[in-house]
């Protein structure tokens, strides 16, 4: 088996590290003792102790929490069944309604921002949570279908016919024998779909309204006021978050890959 040449090790090294070096000067200067992020003068904890006695950003976190909660448990019902239903049966315009699912992948989020909210303006719909979860459902639906799909492809239907041969009906064997089969994909769909929906700006910034702005964008509008020690420790807390969902449902995605 032919090994890596070390040239081309050092050199995916050296681009990782340039893509990764201003997230780890932001954690490193969030904490920084000083109130100006451009020389280190000692190490302090302070300013992640300033997030818990800032209203704006406990108010953005809980709204966070609860768009992300909500459009992750719709997208990930809706992206299941949408799954089964293209892995699953045969009809008229599953071919297109399959490349269709692309589409918000490959979409600007500003173009889908722009679309949600003259839709919104068009119906006369308020602004407010219930357009963001409804903005962050209509994108994250087609990344659970993906990864639902994915899972769908590597199992044995055999199963779910040996079932029902043996006198289980589609809803027991459904939830006996597809469901638990699908579980880690439908989990890891989900991860990702929340992880999606908590970091999301740009789509969320055109239809949130008064007094619903999500975490993003409560730091999007102090960064515009003033880059204060406190933007590096939040900036730093939702990269954590987040890179530990990515890393739970990619540990999933691969666990499903082996069974």
């Amino acid at each position: 088996m032919d090994r890596t040449p070390r040239w081309l090790g050092a050199l995916v090294g050296g681009v990782y590290f340039f893509l990764h070096l201003p997230l780890l000067i932001l954690v490193v200067f969030s904490f920084n003792a000083s109130k100006f992020s451009v020389e280190w003068t000692g190490f302090t904890l302070d300013w992640y102790r300033l997030l818990l006695e800032r209203p704006d950003i406990l108010a953005g976190l809980r709204v966070s929490l609860i768009v992300g909660l909500f459009a992750t448990a719709i997208s990930t019902v809706l992206g299941t069944l949408l799954a089964l239903a293209l892995a699953r049966y045969r009809f008229r315009g599953r071919r297109a309604l399959e490349s269709l699912l692309y589409v918000p992948l490959v979409t600007p989020e500003i173009v889908v921002g722009i679309s949600l909210l003259i839709l919104f303006a068009g119906f006369k719909v308020a602004l407010g949570i219930p357009t963001i979860v409804i903005a962050h459902v209509a994108f994250s639906i087609s990344f659970v279908t993906i990864v639902v799909l994915a899972r769908l492809a590597g199992m044995d239907e055999h199963l779910e016919e040996a079932a029902m041969i043996l006198g289980a009906d589609e809803w027991t064997t459904f939830f006996r024998v597809t469901l638990p089969q699908l579980l880690p994909g439908v989990l890891s769909g989900a991860l990702l779909a929340f992880t999606l929906s908590f970091d999301d700006y740009v789509i969320t910034s055109f239809v949130a309204g008064s007094g619903s702005s999500t975490l993003p964008v409560v730091v999007y509008g102090m960064v515009r006021r003033n880059i204060e020690p406190t933007v590096n420790a939040i900036s730093t807390v939702v990269l954590v978050f987040t890179s530990l969902l990515i890393y739970l449902a990619d540990r999933l995605g691969r666990e499903r890959a082996l069974r």
